[in-house]
């Protein structure tokens, strides 16, 4: 049977080096993996906690929906001024009372320059979420426009291995 994969790029940039990952990780998946990146982050309203008695709003439905069809999440982000990127952090707030992350299989990658202040954070924000943060599947990519060519191909032997590590142990979760 089937499994579906779906990945959050914590940048709104269509060429950024979370993207690029993202989009790399889905040429080495089988076959019987289906996976999206999702591409609605740009499009959902500031989290206003009141709306959440109204009906949400559709890109907020969307994203819900794709969520629960997901057997399994990746997520991969930047470090913005020492922290999550408010997309990314709104996008999670929009999942707090739907609970779309319980026992959810999550993996979490952070590549950037830095990137010590969001992996924990991220981290963080999942536990409270309940999401299933797998064994194995976390991932912090210090320097990461040292690691990759223009391409957007991993040029760091060890990078690369350990992003094969992330997706095997994510995989196994979810098989």
């Amino acid at each position: 049977m089937s499994k579906t994969i779906l990945a959050i790029s914590g940048s709104l940039r269509d060429r950024s080096s979370n993207t690029q990952i993202l989009k790399l990780i889905g040429t080495w998946l089988p076959a019987d993996i289906s996976y999206d990146i999702y591409d609605g982050m740009g499009d959902l309203p500031h989290f206003i906690p009141a709306a959440e008695d109204e009906a949400f709003p559709k890109a907020v439905q969307s994203l819900h929906n794709q969520l629960d069809e997901a057997d399994a999440v990746i997520i991969c982000t930047p470090e913005y001024a020492f922290g999550l990127p408010g997309s990314l952090k709104n996008l999670l707030d929009w999942t707090v009372a739907t609970g779309n992350f319980v026992d959810k299989p999550v993996a979490v990658i952070t590549a950037s320059s830095q990137g010590s202040y969001a992996h924990p954070s991220l981290l963080t924000t999942l536990g409270a979420l309940s999401a299933n943060i797998v064994d194995d599947a976390t991932l912090l990519i210090p320097f990461i426009r040292a690691k990759m060519d223009t391409n957007g191909n991993i040029t760091d032997e060890a990078t690369e291995r350990e992003l094969h590590t992330v997706i095997d142990n994510l995989l196994q979760a979810i098989t």
